[in-house]
């Protein structure tokens, strides 16, 4: 990126993923490195920029997962990824020794990220658990190897503090308490740093990889999502954003931390901007319940897509379009691999209500519109949680953001205008401008957000269909209640042996 925003060159690079036992899900850390100095080295090619033109590099990268290092920043284990579901025991054992703690004091309850993945390698590897000089995540591995860090050195920037299962994020600091009731040495663990402090600067052996010069400032950067908001725009107090991704996420930009004891539906993280913050509730593979859907029922429209150029999701659109809101009383349940905003993991997938008259076109956009009601259970926690805040329009990212019928649906239940943005690359951007402004570049972080972004198209909601949407989310919050019991008592049965 270049410093009006634009993007001079981009580069790809597929990660690879191991699964070497069920329910284990992890990647190599040195394949993080190695991917960034390819596509970083292919960017730079691509651009035909001068390495002396570099001003400064900064990383963000997946938020959830944990790796772990020795003193001399060499891999002891893989990267234990947020996919991975080996540490759910541990995940009960947090919640009952000390859950609600955890929630006041990182602002998330225990779930598949650091603090439980910690405690599996603390409990279950004990002898790999005590090589580990410090625990890790990938953007800051990265960043670390390509500056000739140290062990010593390791860090994580506040972003990721929710995540962490034994911090403070309202005083950006380990807690001790927690630290203490968990028995895990607060020495294993990153110091925290702000995403735009220096960490370092790029080595001789790493600019020769990446086609750069030695010297270039490397800046702490954010996990993934947080930088993703930057570079959304998401810096104004009540905008709602709304990340139609493989997960579908909710979330808004306040001025306090408030996390949800009540609920345990949100959980608070800090924005990159210092004293702004994200409440963020998400359904846990929302997205994918669209290509389950295509995959498994959509076989003619994939085909007929192919004929046409087009997506299988442009010709559902199209036939979901002549079905009349509510689907003529079907109801769909998205959680197919448990709910987690609300914990509930035994939670599954549900069409409720279908009949003779029902086709194909109903379910999907059932689909559609049960996600868009589990977004309306958590806007009105939202509201409850910050009263005196004005929630305003919705921005939507993600791939998602493309299906205007979609935002359509989801304006109609929610009651608030959606808008599109003309930016896609949005954590990179949002990690160029954090690179920006730890060198200078940029003078304030809120004002070079708001400058790189635009609206570009705006769906109002209609009064008739909210209300009768409205009526149609509470049938669908009473039918998970109801469904509750029943999916524990399926459970059971599953995991007796015949």
């Amino acid at each position: 990126f270049d410093s009006e925003g634009r993007m001079v060159a981009d580069a790809y690079e597929e990660s690879r993923i191991y699964y070497p036992k069920p329910g284990w899900v992890e990647q190599d850390q040195d394949d993080f490195y190695q991917s960034a100095v390819n596509t970083i080295k292919e960017a730079v090619t691509i651009s035909k920029i001068n390495p002396k033109d570099v001003a400064a590099i900064a990383f963000d990268g997946q938020m959830s997962g944990i790796g772990g290092i020795d003193r001399e920043w060499n891999p002891v284990i893989r990267y234990d990824s947020w996919l991975d579901t080996r540490c759910e025991p541990y995940i009960e054992f947090m919640r009952e020794r000390a859950g609600d703690l955890v929630l006041e004091k990182t602002g998330s309850s225990p779930t598949y990220a650091h603090g439980p993945k910690i405690l599996w390698w603390k409990e279950e590897h004990k002898q790999i658990f005590d090589r580990i000089y410090k625990f890790v995540v990938p953007a800051c591995y990265v960043a670390g190897k390509m500056a000739g860090l140290k062990g010593k050195d390791a860090f994580m920037d506040y972003t990721y503090i929710h995540f962490s299962g034994f911090g403070h994020t309202e005083k950006m600091s380990w807690s001790e308490e927690l630290c203490h009731i968990f028995k895990v040495p607060s020495s294993k663990l990153a110091r925290i740093v702000r995403p735009w402090d220096i960490v370092g600067k790029l080595t001789s052996k790493a600019a020769r990889d990446c086609s750069l010069i030695s010297g270039i400032p490397i800046a702490a950067g954010a996990g993934d999502q947080a930088a993703g908001f930057l570079g959304a725009g998401l810096v104004d107090i009540g905008r709602v954003v709304d990340v139609a991704g493989t997960a579908s996420c909710l979330t808004s930009c306040v001025d306090k931390y408030i996390p949800d004891v009540k609920n345990k539906t949100f959980l608070c993280s800090r924005a990159v901007v210092p004293n702004l913050w994200y409440p963020i509730a998400f359904i846990n593979g929302g997205g994918l319940c669209l290509r389950w859907f295509r995959d498994e029922f959509a076989k003619e429209e994939k085909l007929e897509a192919k004929k046409k150029g087009t997506s299988a999701y442009s010709i559902l659109n199209e036939k979901v379009s002549g079905i009349p809101a509510g689907s003529d009383s079907l109801l769909f349940i998205p959680h197919l691999g448990g709910r987690v905003c609300p914990n509930n993991p035994n939670l599954r997938g549900v069409w409720f209500g279908f009949s003779w008259g029902h086709t194909k076109v109903h379910f999907y956009r059932a689909i559609l519109e049960g996600i868009a009601y589990e977004y309306l259970y958590y806007f009105k926690i939202l509201q409850g949680l910050f009263p005196t805040i004005s929630f305003k329009e919705v921005t939507v990212i993600g791939g998602g953001a493309k299906s205007d019928l979609w935002n359509q649906i989801k304006a109609d239940v929610l009651g608030l205008s959606y808008t599109k943005i003309n930016r896609e690359e949005l954590a990179v951007l949002g990690s160029a401008i954090i690179a920006g402004y730890a060198v200078g570049i940029f003078d304030d972080l809120v004002s070079t957000s708001r400058r790189f972004v635009r609206n570009i198209s705006r769906i109002n909601p209609r009064p008739k269909y909210h209300q009768r949407y409205k009526n149609y989310a509470k049938i669908y919050l009473d039918l998970i209640k109801t469904q509750e019991k029943l999916f524990s008592e399926l459970e059971k049965i599953s995991r007796t042996q015949l």
